[in-house]
């Protein structure tokens, strides 16, 4: 009631109440007073919101007001997806030992760049030495047995030759016997001679195709020696070729007490030192190699991304930046090497893989960093930095400044928008400055003051200049 009193007291609408409220008979009703003092408040309150509104104009038309602004430029930019990534070597090769021994010589520092081809490692290669030469005498006997086999059969065959030579001497004599039987006997029937030189033929002609028979014998045993003779040399053929075997998996076995390097790359922790016992094939590799030259990162990127990935892949080959953290270098620039076949159903996800050149190592395996993606770029277009525009009611705006340091509302069509900056698609012509802090202080035709900031020191020379 005394905020009411106060308006009852000081509006002059209530002057035409009477001096006195003790007149019964003018007195008004609760209700009626109640109204009275009501408008009388009213109007107060509109008196004094009118006074400031024009207040305010006035103030407007006198005071610019303080703003930053910003220049809006044409230029190319990129469309790029960032994401988290993890460094992974190109490959990694553990080096183990085939042969067990004592470790007779370490070649590198651990931690150290290596080629391939490089060595690494010396173990005690005596045993080895010694099975190969063992090898290689019993190569040697087998060749000699060889040749001894290939004389044995040269024999057997000499053997056949003289079996079969024989053969024909008999057969000859024995048709001559058989000759002189026949003829004796006729002899004997006409009583020219007696039965005992008759008989005397028949025998020998009997006894020369016994020999001929005798003679056929020894020439199939002979073939049959000079067969098992050739089957000898096969023999020893073979013991030759096993022979030949043996000393190269000596040699192989050699060749295990030097351990080279596969790959190019670096090297991890030495496991074993010199003149430590070496296990052959053992669980714990002696040393890892690192191929970081080139080198892999490992991202990934939400699935709902796919649809861009695939229409800008279609096109070109996607570049991948990657910046280390608290690495003030530029970034390391790759090429996209790998999409996964599958989409991660747990993280909804994809895996990529990005492959990088490295010569100058500044990725390591196990490195976090962070990835930028790069899609595609919009060519000229114009970019204003991000917090210059201003959502309404219809559509998205910006203060432009003009000539005379006053605001017009721009409309604005946006586009992308890229790390601070959003490129406009329409309604802002590059070297046009837009407001970019001070804006919810302005009104279409305030008049601003550029303050120092970002391009606000052009513009306000500029107005000096006026």
């Amino acid at each position: 009631m005394s905020r009411l009193a106060s308006v009852l007291i000081t509006n002059p609408v209530l002057e035409i109440l009477p001096n006195s409220f003790s007149d019964r008979n003018w007195l008004p009703t609760r209700q009626l007073w109640l109204l009275i003092l009501s408008l009388a408040y009213l109007c107060s309150a509109c008196g004094r919101a009118s006074e400031a509104q024009s207040t305010g104009k006035d103030a407007g038309k006198k005071r610019p007001v303080p703003v930053m602004v910003a220049t809006a430029t044409q230029k190319t930019i990129p469309i790029f997806i960032k994401a988290t990534g993890t460094v992974e070597a190109y490959s990694t090769v553990s080096v183990k030992s085939q042969i067990g021994g004592q470790l007779t010589g370490v070649y590198f520092r651990q931690g150290q760049n290596v080629k391939k081809g490089d060595l690494l490692f010396q173990i005690d290669s005596r045993p080895q030495q010694a099975a190969l030469m063992q090898a290689i005498a019993a190569k040697a006997k087998d060749q000699a047995l060889v040749k001894q086999s290939e004389a044995n059969v040269n024999k057997a065959i000499a053997q056949v030759n003289q079996a079969k030579a024989t053969v024909l001497k008999d057969v000859a004599q024995a048709n001559n016997a058989n000759v002189q039987a026949q003829r004796y006997a006729g002899l004997l029937q006409q009583g020219a001679i007696s039965k005992e030189q008759s008989e005397q033929y028949q025998t020998s002609a009997i006894a020369q195709t016994a020999t001929v028979k005798a003679d056929q014998d020894a020439v199939a045993n002979a073939q049959a020696a000079v067969e098992a003779a050739k089957a000898d040399v096969k023999n020893v053929q073979a013991a030759v070729v096993a022979d030949e075997a043996a000393i190269d998996n000596a040699k192989v076995q050699l060749s295990y007490s030097y351990i080279y390097s596969p790959i190019t790359g670096r090297t991890g922790s030495l496991k074993l030192n010199q003149g430590n016992l070496v296990t052959a094939n053992s669980t714990d590799p002696l040393i890892t190699i690192s191929q970081i030259r080139p080198i892999y990162v490992n991202f990934s990127i939400p699935q709902r991304m796919l649809p861009d990935l695939k229409k800008y892949t279609s096109n070109h080959k996607l570049e991948v930046d990657v910046i280390p953290p608290k690495d003030s270098g530029n970034p390391v620039h790759g090429y996209l090497t790998f999409v996964d076949s599958g989409v991660n159903t747990q993280t909804g996800t994809i895996q990529l893989k990005g492959t990088f050149s490295n010569n100058d190592e500044r990725l390591l395996p196990g490195q976090f960093v962070n990835v930028v993606l790069k899609l595609s770029e919009i060519p000229n277009a114009v970019t204003v930095p991000t917090k210059a525009i201003q959502a309404g009611q219809q559509q998205q705006f910006v203060y432009v400044v003009k000539p005379d340091n006053t605001v017009e509302m721009r409309p604005v069509v946006v586009g992308d928008a890229v790390n601070n900056e959003t490129a406009i698609a329409q309604g802002i012509k590059p070297g046009e400055q837009v407001v970019i802090d001070g804006q919810f202080n302005l009104v279409p035709g305030a008049g601003v003051q550029v303050k120092q900031g970002l391009g606000g020191g052009r513009r306000q020379e500029a107005a000096g200049r006026r």
